[in-house]
Formats: structure tokens, C-alpha cells, sequence
């Protein structure tokens, strides 16, 4: 009888284990495109410092596709706000994530309609999914914002449709 474990019994190491072969000539993940969907939110800002961190270990860029919601989608389309309002919300949100990248890190950022007034099929999940495809990119980071009563969620909302429908691998914070 023996007081502990016998030695085949041991936990693995790190980097021992299944699926791991410390001689395999694999090539490590290579990516030069992070894609960070975002919506004007708290949470947004905590995706772009994630998406951040992701470029720098990487040496890669961050592009942010900044969402509108349903809600400015039907204001743009019945005048009650100007593009120039929308656009400038866009470019004070992105000033605000441009402060958690550094110098050495690309941050660039267009902005889409997460919605439309007369395509049934449009909403924020595939929107960006579509713009992965397009723009090429290697990994996306989304947020999950919390859904509550006073918040539309928009991206919330596209997390889950992201994580089952990108080909990229998928980060949501």
C-alpha cells in the first residue's frame, strides 16, 4: 500500500498532456488582422484593450468595426439625426480606444449598420461576421455585454451569432 499517488498516477506537467507534443514542428498561430466589434459601450473599450493585447503578442493590427444600433439606424433613416452626429460619436469613442493602444499597434475603424430599416436578413451578428470574411481578418474580439431592460445590448446580442458562425477564432470578453 502506498501513501500518495504512484508516479504514472502524477498530473501532467505544462506541457505535457494530450494533444501536446513538445517536438511536433507545428507552426505557431499567425496572425496579422484583429477585427474588435464595437458599439460605443464600456464593454467596447475593454474588447479593443483585449484586441490590444492580442496585436501586441502577435505583432498584428486591430481594425474596429464600429456597429450601429437599431435604434441610430432608424434615426439615419428618418432624419432624426445627422450622419455628422453619428459619425461624430464614432470618432470620440475611437480617440477613447485610440489612448489604450500603443504607438506600436495599428488601430484602424469603419463603422457599419448593424440593422437595416428594409433588409429583414441584416442585424449586428452578421454584419460582422461579413465583415470578417471581407476584411480577411485572422481573430475576432467581441463583447457580451450584460442584456439588461435599459440597455439595447446590440453586440451582446451578435456575441453568440459571432461564436457559432466565424470561421476565425472568436475571443468574447
Amino acid at each position: 500500500m502506498t501513501d500518495g499517488p504512484a508516479e504514472n498516477d502524477r498530473p501532467p506537467a505544462a506541457g505535457e498532456g494530450v494533444g501536446v507534443d513538445s517536438d511536433s514542428d507545428a507552426e505557431p498561430v499567425a496572425i496579422e488582422e484583429v477585427l474588435v466589434p464595437v458599439d460605443g459601450s464600456e464593454e467596447s473599450i475593454a474588447a479593443v484593450e483585449y484586441a490590444v493585447v492580442i496585436a501586441e503578442r502577435y505583432d498584428a493590427r486591430v481594425h474596429a468595426l464600429y456597429v450601429l444600433d437599431e435604434g441610430l439606424v432608424r434615426d439615419l433613416a428618418t432624419g432624426t439625426i445627422e450622419e455628422e452626429e453619428v459619425a461624430a460619436r464614432g470618432e470620440e469613442f475611437m480617440d477613447a480606444a485610440r489612448e489604450c493602444a500603443p504607438e506600436s499597434v495599428s488601430l484602424t475603424h469603419s463603422t457599419a449598420y448593424g440593422f437595416s430599416p428594409t433588409q429583414k436578413a441584416r442585424h449586428p451578428g452578421s454584419v460582422i461576421v461579413d465583415a470578417a470574411e471581407v476584411a480577411a481578418v485572422d481573430f475576432l474580439v467581441i463583447p457580451r455585454e450584460p442584456v439588461g431592460p435599459s440597455q439595447e445590448a446590440t453586440l451582446g446580442k451578435a456575441a453568440e451569432y459571432v461564436l457559432q458562425y466565424a470561421d476565425q477564432p472568436v475571443l468574447s470578453t
